[in-house]
């Protein structure tokens, strides 16, 4: 109970506090990850529905729409394509080209059609972008939510994350909520002029689990650790007063055994020799 030790255990306490929240985190996040996943499982897959359904202008994208498809008919406006700069994929430098198809109530609805590669993140000009079909389009697409932060500030028709409020602005047009990344045109773009589709989100549970894991056993190796070293410094004190105990006593004195006589004459002979010297040296004295 020395102080030492309390600030040990408070410590302790606060370290198997924080891993035991870390890993509830991480099966928190693996739940919502499922659940996620499964409204993508049953969006992507389902029937396309009219984009007046499910968008709205200026509005916001729910989340049980994430991913679903929706259908559209309109006009590409080309002249206000906008590009989506530092997009890799497998390794290469590229973009996203977004261009508002303007529906035939006025209000656009920006498409994302697809990846191009580039030379370098920033290198991109718009008169290197292919054109879409030209004329009235029917495109089908997955609906996708609006990024957030600094990086969706349009510049010179350029951005890192497509914002339809932010675009919208810098255009100076009604754009629906959140945008559509492109599955299919009608009619369909020449083979020398395509882009390469949107790739679709992995639903796979991703690496929570095990990181959940992971936390608690750290708060487990801690709280053993603990007790442990609380156990060593026990059996250390002990010993220390069993060794000072045995050091204050004193020692038994050795008993002296009888030392044995022998008869041997060769042993006889040399007892005889002595005695005479010893009473030699005494009548000298």
């Amino acid at each position: 109970m020395s102080r030492r030790w309390a600030l040990f255990a408070a410590a302790i306490v606060v370290v198997a506090s924080a891993t035991w929240w870390l890993g509830q985190w991480q099966f928190d996040r693996l739940a919502d990850r499922k659940e996620r996943n499964e409204v993508v499982r049953a969006n992507e897959g389902g029937a396309p529905t009219p984009v007046d359904e499910v968008l709205e202008p200026g509005g916001d994208v729910a989340e049980d729409h994430e991913w679903l498809i929706v259908t559209a008919t309109g006009t590409y406006d080309t002249d206000d394509t906008v590009i989506v700069r530092y997009r890799t994929r497998d390794g290469r430098s590229g973009i996203d080209v977004v261009v508002p198809l303007v529906t035939s109530s006025g209000t656009a609805l920006l498409v994302d059609r697809g990846w191009m590669p580039t030379a370098n993140q920033g290198d991109a000009a718009l008169d290197d972008v292919p054109a879409p079909p030209s004329g009235e389009v029917t495109v089908t697409g997955w609906v996708r939510a609006d990024g957030t932060g600094s990086s969706t500030a349009v510049t010179d028709r350029s951005t890192r994350a497509i914002n339809s409020k932010a675009i919208g602005e810098a255009l100076g047009r009604d754009v629906y909520g959140g945008f559509v990344e492109l599955q299919s045109e009608d009619p369909a773009p020449a083979p020398a002029t395509s882009l390469e589709q949107v790739e679709l989100p992995e639903l796979d549970n991703g690496p929570h689990f095990f990181y959940g894991l992971q936390w608690w056993f750290f708060g487990v190796l801690a709280i053993f650790g603990f007790f442990y070293l609380m156990y060593d410094e026990w059996r250390g004190s002990r010993r220390g007063r069993g060794s000072g105990a045995v050091a204050s006593r004193e020692p038994k004195p050795v008993k002296q055994g009888r030392v044995r006589q022998s008869n041997h004459p060769y042993v006889l002979a040399q007892r005889a020799r002595d005695a005479e010297n010893d009473d030699s040296h005494q009548i000298d004295t």
